[in-house]
């Protein structure tokens, strides 16, 4: 999305009023409205104080608790700029910036801007040195988890004085290039917004996830995309189980297509002791997975447990990825 310097002012009559305009910017906006899930987006801002935002809103004000008030919604998951300068918002030029607006207007017709706690990721590049990856996970009408590249994710609480559950109307998407308030950012210079270098926000793509049990098939999700590298593994290579039948193994995996998962477990002498496999359905998945054991297994000595996804029925050869796992039992 490229923004630029208009040749002459332009007069738009909009919120009520005329207003001159001499900066272009640039905007999608989603054909449909969505609600709850996850969304992300990759992106490099523009080098120059426009805006860079992946944000959602709805379109109209919706009927409040007394009947006689309404509100809107607007759930910013990021907006920055892409350079720094001389002015108070020049933080915005770094890191990740998530806000969550309840847009009130009460039974007098005064309007307020009831806002959830900022979450904020600091980094010490800019925007616009390199692609970053900007998600929020709408959880519920109550809260909101953000994700900014591989890092741990924060959470808000949205503000719920007016509205027990505040964000439960569906909300467009949008990705928008637009100027900020001066003087807490400056306007864009003529000689930025006519720098091809500069001037242009590149989205790489965006995405939308749902949340789904894994243990149920996704048979009427078509025309699946090639998201991942389908892999299985392991949040840590070692872990600690109690004596038992049945051993529980934590694992996530990663499916373009429905896949077959084998896992086969070992003594400390590399004999098997079981095995078990079960389908891993397309996704994205965090799951706890059981393996069977016939006799009473020793805690004097580790055993070493082995998983490969691969197509289903297939065998060793057709295997995509494996990964292992050493288990401690314990009394």
């Amino acid at each position: 999305m490229t923004s630029k310097k208009l040749e002459k002012d332009t007069i738009v009559h909009a919120y009520g009023r005329d207003i001159t305009f001499n900066v272009g910017g640039a905007a999608v906006v989603s054909k449909k409205s969505t609600q709850f899930g996850y969304y992300e987006c990759r992106v490099k801002a523009a080098a120059t104080t426009m805006s860079t935002t992946f944000w959602f809103s709805s379109s109209n004000n919706f009927t409040g608790p007394n009947d006689c008030d309404k509100y809107g919604l607007e759930w910013d998951i990021h907006e920055s700029i892409g350079r720094e300068g001389d002015f108070s918002g020049s933080y915005f030029a770094s890191g990740m910036h998530s806000n969550a607006h309840f847009w009130y207007t009460d039974c007098d017709g005064e309007k307020h801007d009831y806002r959830a706690p900022q979450v904020k990721f600091e980094d010490s590049k800019l925007t616009s040195e390199d692609f970053n990856i900007y998600g929020g996970w709408w959880e519920n009408e109550s809260t909101a988890s953000y994700y900014y590249n591989n890092r741990a994710p924060k959470h808000q609480k949205f503000y719920d004085k007016v509205k027990d559950k505040p964000f439960d109307q569906p909300m467009y998407m949008r990705l928008v290039s637009e100027t900020y308030p001066f003087p807490w950012i400056e306007i864009p210079t003529a000689e930025e917004l006519n720098d091809p270098s500069k001037n242009t926000v590149y989205y790489d793509w965006v995405r939308a996830y749902k949340l789904v049990d894994s243990n149920n098939p996704n048979s009427d999700e078509k025309n699946r995309l090639n998201l991942y590298n389908e892999n299985v593994s392991f949040d840590s290579p070692i872990i600690a189980q109690k004596q038992s039948a049945s051993i529980e193994i934590p694992l996530t995996y990663k499916a373009n297509k429905d896949r077959e998962i084998e896992l086969k477990l070992f003594d400390d002498e590399g004999e098997k002791v079981a095995e078990s496999k079960f389908i891993a359905y397309a996704g994205y998945a965090n799951l706890t997975s059981i393996i069977k054991v016939d006799e009473k297994l020793s805690t004097d000595v580790p055993y070493k447990l082995t998983a490969r996804i691969r197509p289903v029925d297939g065998d060793n050869k057709s295997t995509m990825d494996e990964s292992t796992l050493y288990i401690n039992l314990i009394n």
